[in-house]
């Protein structure tokens, strides 16, 4: 029958659609986790390019500064009353003294021009203004807000003449000042940032590395957004996570270091690096990797 035919070849058109449907849902399956592990790789590629041109720039710089870097722009106040900032800071509040810059830009610029490297490219995203700020340097000031000079966080930490207080064994961690002064100091240039109990983020690792199950910490009007990750507590959970940040050193190599072999190190509230922020108004700990301290 006319009828009977017409019915059937529907019937048959709707089976078709079903198993093409169940066909694309299975390749989905089957391939987004395979772009997803290749899109990861990609990103830890280009961090590690990234830390390798801000290794080699920093480098290039103490060559021309008589083998030394830049002084460490992780600071707040002026003349002898200051203290360390967290060591994510691209620009400080103002100039510790007249005689130094506020931003890594201001040292950096001429060597990487190219704003896009200092920040990981595994982070959630990057600073509204972050290419503007790096483009102006000790000029920064945050367009929205009050004609007050603003900082600004990224998500790379920079260890380069830089103090801290190392938890375990209430020891100062010293940056490397230069390429040829290692004694006593760390090799330590930069890494990816890998923390934990952050006040944004409080009760959580926080890192510019995507962990599974992550969520975003915003940023703010000064601070660049990372992922976060929230946990009782970070000895007994290190183990756990599966990111691979990366850090470079001062002879010029940049690897990936596991998140369970790690030090701890605290921002200081004095100059020598001796004494730490508390634990209730800090910035919770940075976790680097042992190696860098040897």
């Amino acid at each position: 029958m006319p009828g009977g035919s017409r019915q059937g070849r529907m019937a048959f058109s709707l089976i078709e659609l079903l198993v093409v449907l169940g066909i694309i849902s299975l390749l989905m399956s089957i391939t987004l986790p395979v772009l997803s592990k290749a899109r990861r790789q990609a990103e830890a590629l280009l961090s590690v390019g990234n830390q390798r041109q801000i290794v080699t720039a920093v480098n290039i710089f103490a060559n021309d500064n008589n083998g030394r870097y830049p002084p460490s722009v992780a600071t707040i106040g002026m003349a002898d009353d200051w203290h360390w900032q967290e060591p994510t800071m691209l620009t400080a509040y103002r100039k510790r003294s007249p005689g130094l810059r506020r931003s890594i830009s201001a040292y950096l610029h001429e060597y990487t021009p190219d704003s896009s490297v200092m920040c990981c490219p595994s982070a959630p995203g990057e600073h509204k203004y972050f290419r503007q700020a790096w483009q102006v340097g000790d000029d920064w000031d945050h367009p929205e807000t009050d004609p007050i000079p603003d900082p600004l966080f990224g998500n790379y930490c920079f260890y380069w003449n830089y103090k801290g207080c190392l938890v375990d064994d209430q020891s100062i961690f010293v940056g490397p000042s230069g390429p040829a002064f290692a004694h006593r100091q760390s090799r330590l240039l930069v890494s990816c940032y890998l923390g934990y109990n952050h006040w944004r983020s409080r009760g959580a690792f926080g890192s510019c590395e995507r962990f599974q199950a992550s969520q975003v910490t915003e940023g703010s009007d000064v601070s660049s957004p990372y992922w976060s990750l929230p946990a009782t507590s970070y000895k007994a959970q290190l183990k756990t996570l599966t990111i691979t940040p990366h850090a470079g050193y001062t002879d010029g190599h940049v690897k990936s270091f596991s998140p369970s072999d790690v030090a701890a190190m605290k921002v200081s509230i004095t100059d020598d690096g001796t004494k730490p922020y508390p634990d209730t108004t800090g910035y919770g700990v940075f976790l680097l990797p042992k190696d860098s301290l040897d």
